[in-house]
């Protein structure tokens, strides 16, 4: 995804679900997660193993977050990509973001067929911080 994309994606974003969220401080989905939520935007921790991470209600999958969710960040390995896009789908999330390391060519592309837009192998803190320099 071109730069101006993502820089359209992310000023225009308010609520990100954030998949694999730990509620460890020293894991990176926290500190991503901490620094998106101290910028701005709303996280919802999805992870079945969390109650409350950063000051919000976890919920087991994404198919059970009550509001809409404009970008699923995803903290998974790539294996579970493709569910995890699937559920993008059912709640009609407008963005997937895999983060660095994390890529799944055929779900993306699922992704994009169903009109998501897909970010893969990019951490979403670093391109935030690039709107800001």
């Amino acid at each position: 995804m071109p730069a101006s994309s993502t820089e359209h994606l992310l000023r225009n974003a308010k609520t990100i679900a954030v998949v694999g969220l730990s509620g460890t401080r020293w894991r990176p989905s926290y500190g991503v997660s901490e620094y998106m939520q101290a910028n701005g935007y709303r996280i919802i921790p999805v992870n079945p193993k969390e109650t409350e991470v950063l000051g919000e209600k976890a919920y087991a999958t994404l198919d059970d977050v009550p509001v809409p969710v404009d970008i699923v960040d995803v903290f998974r390995q790539s294996q579970f990509v493709p569910e995890i896009v699937d559920a993008a789908i059912r709640i009609g999330a407008k963005c997937v973001w895999m983060q660095e390391g994390v890529v799944h060519e055929e779900a993306a592309r699922k992704a994009r067929e169903a009109g998501l837009e897909v970010v893969m192998d990019r951490c979403i803190l670093k391109d935030h911080r690039k709107l800001r320099s």
